[in-house]
């Protein structure tokens, strides 16, 4: 039976993890970034407008001050969709507040067999499945300790890790034409 958690619980989890917070983005659009300002912002053509003074930031850059570590494989069509562009220009608010983002063409996670869905894998011991709806509303949080699960998400970030480019590279890519 899946345990759910609620999004506050969800968010203690990048306060209380220990060391390593890793995620892959699969999703073509979500509907949490649409609502933003700067989301409206850069579908306008205007600069976003990040405040690297906001909560989210603040909290990314204490936790990484602590020497933990936040990582994202982002899953990119060929070519972009409006979201995945918006996400792309996000990668370097992300970066200064102290994640690594990396980038990897949706052909190539399909020749690695990598799944279509969105999850957070804490300190390789725990995994927050993301559920959406048809609209990319987040519905749920999963939370799957089984280690058979937790195993497999570790072994999906391995093989993501390996063969992604960090957002700045992927960048150039991206404005090359793919």
């Amino acid at each position: 039976m899946p345990v759910y958690v609620d999004f506050n619980e969800f968010d203690e989890m990048f306060e209380t993890f220990q060391h390593t917070a890793w995620r892959l983005e699969t999703r073509r659009a979500y509907h949490s970034d649409e609502e933003t300002e700067t989301y409206r912002r850069f579908a306008r053509g205007l600069d976003a407008g990040y405040d690297l003074d906001d909560p989210w930031c603040s909290s990314r850059r204490e936790q990484a001050a602590l020497g933990k570590r936040f990582e994202r494989v982002r899953v990119v069509d060929s070519p972009p969709t409006p979201g995945q562009l918006y996400l792309l220009d996000g990668a370097r608010r992300n970066a200064a507040v102290g994640e690594d983002i990396r980038n990897l063409w949706r052909d190539e996670a399909d020749r690695l067999g990598l799944p279509a869905e969105d999850f957070w894998l804490f300190d390789s011991r725990a995994v927050a499945l993301l559920h959406f709806d048809a609209a990319d509303r987040i519905t749920g949080i999963e939370l799957i300790t089984d280690p058979v699960e937790v195993v497999r998400c570790c072994r999906i970030r391995d093989a993501a890790w390996h063969q992604a480019i960090g957002y700045e590279q992927f960048t150039e890519q991206v404005r090359a034409g793919g």
